[in-house]
């Protein structure tokens, strides 16, 4: 029978990413025998090995790899079905939105002040975040709204509605030659000599290619361009964030930004359609006005 147990996953990821015994038992606050024979049991009915164990220490085989990508989303599935459950119960709680710090200030807080003047929108809670944060947000249930930019952030299963697209602009050191131009193309800032492009994680997973540096929070990502180390090319609306040190200059043919609100589509209650229909209005406002 192959039927699995959460019980069982929660073991076996803890296992795998702290690739120790001891360790994992501690975080699952158990004794370390019974999670071992938790795992071999797991390992017998499965018919694989899932992790190779010697003196040096434990490796996660092939199999273990696929069930632990198996394994997160599903742990990160119940435990957001039990949130929204709970959540259900509770019609008159506020909503969470979650944003990247920084990015679409503006429109984020006409949103703010469109909503608190809707009767019939609910309360909203900001949840802010790193970079490319807000799907799992959403999946994990711990926010019910998220804005996100398209194309850069991952939009697949979710529900979403455009709000207003911009162009990009590159963030500059402001000492550096180019931050005294008037625009900039994506070839003058892609190869810069002295001041590699950073690099953002990927939706899979990982870092480009390139020079520059990996980053992946802004606070990080602002010091290294105040620095001289690296610039980046965002969303014009993301610059709210930028050091006195920064510039930021128009890149007038890097691709349109578009702003989105997504959210789960089995969340779509009437708070949160009142709370979209208050973003779409302030976002058709935007666009009236660019």
């Amino acid at each position: 029978m192959d039927d699995l147990e959460t019980r069982e996953l929660r073991y076996f990821v803890a296992v795998a990413e702290e690739l120790h015994f001891g360790r994992a038992a501690e975080r699952l606050r158990i004794a370390q025998p019974p999670l071992s024979r938790a795992i071999r049991k797991l390992e017998l009915r499965l018919g694989v090995t899932l992790l190779d164990r010697d003196r040096r220490g434990v490796a996660l085989t092939d199999a273990g790899r696929v069930l632990l990508a198996e394994a997160r989303p599903i742990l990160a599935a119940v435990g957001a079905a039990a949130r929204r459950t709970r959540d259900a119960a509770a019609p008159a709680r506020p909503l969470v939105l979650a944003t990247k710090a920084g990015a679409s200030h503006e429109l984020l807080r006409r949103l703010l002040d469109a909503a608190a003047a809707d009767p019939a929108a609910p309360p909203v809670e900001v949840l802010l975040c790193e970079v490319g944060e807000q799907a799992g947000l959403l999946r994990e249930g711990r926010a019910d709204v998220a804005l996100m930019h398209r194309p850069y952030d991952d939009l697949d299963g979710f529900e979403t509605a455009d709000l207003v697209t911009e162009g990009q602009v590159a963030i500059l050191p402001r000492d550096h030659p180019l931050a005294a131009r008037e625009t900039l193309t994506m070839a003058e800032v892609q190869h810069v000599p002295d001041l590699p492009i950073a690099r953002w994680p990927l939706l899979g997973g990982g870092y480009p290619e390139g020079p520059g540096p990996e980053v992946h929070t802004q606070a990080q990502l602002a010091q290294l361009v105040a620095l001289g180390r690296t610039l980046l090319v965002i969303p014009a609306s993301s610059r709210a964030w930028q050091w006195p040190e920064h510039v930021a200059v128009p890149v007038v043919d890097a691709p349109d930004v578009t702003t989105v609100i997504g959210w789960r589509p089995c969340s779509r209650t009437p708070a949160l359609q009142a709370l979209v229909r208050a973003a779409t209005t302030v976002g058709d406002a935007a666009a009236a006005t660019a």
